[in-house]
């Protein structure tokens, strides 16, 4: 199946906005799966213990209380269940999207194909640099990306949840 976009959408600014919403598009859709599928007050709850028992582990090393480090090695096999709850947790949204965006990038590269669709401004004036579609979107999927991440508070990074705080 060949899907055929306009084609004014190949040529800048209008390629330029179009990945602009693609990528804004596909990170809010995203970031909304990971409000409804990911429970961030058991991942603050997990991670909160993690750190803990991270802080009694460097702080037995650190002393080199046997005593302190055996408690530690108890604690481990539940630690690493945590870690793999809290991988679970997060894989969720990306078993979801993963076929439906491979399908959408199928279309849009060869749409696109290697046809620049943003100009920025070079280092020597009148020589802009031109992006293909794949890099325009990666730098505007990531920007998006983090930006709607810090506002839902929503994240695949455990600081932008509020973790590195100690609350």
């Amino acid at each position: 199946m060949i899907v055929m976009l306009p084609e004014w959408l190949l040529y800048p600014p209008s390629s330029t906005i179009f990945t602009m919403v693609i990528a804004f598009t596909i990170s809010a859709v995203t970031t909304l799966l990971n409000l409804k599928l990911i429970d961030k007050e058991k991942m603050i709850e997990w991670q909160r213990e993690i750190q803990k028992w991270n802080a009694e582990r460097n702080l037995a090393k650190r002393t080199g209380d046997k005593k302190l480090l055996a408690k530690v090695r108890k604690k481990e096999p539940r630690i690493l269940q945590i870690q793999s709850r809290m991988l679970s947790q997060r894989m969720r949204t990306s078993l979801i999207t993963f076929i439906p965006l491979l399908i959408i990038w199928q279309i849009l590269l060869g749409f696109f194909q290697n046809i620049p669709v943003a100009r920025l401004p070079g280092l020597m004036p009148g020589q802009p640099i031109d992006m293909p579609f794949f890099i325009w979107y990666l730098v505007c999927s990531f920007f998006i990306g983090t930006l709607l991440s810090r506002i839902s508070g929503v994240s695949m990074g455990m600081t932008q949840m509020g973790l590195s705080q100690n609350r």
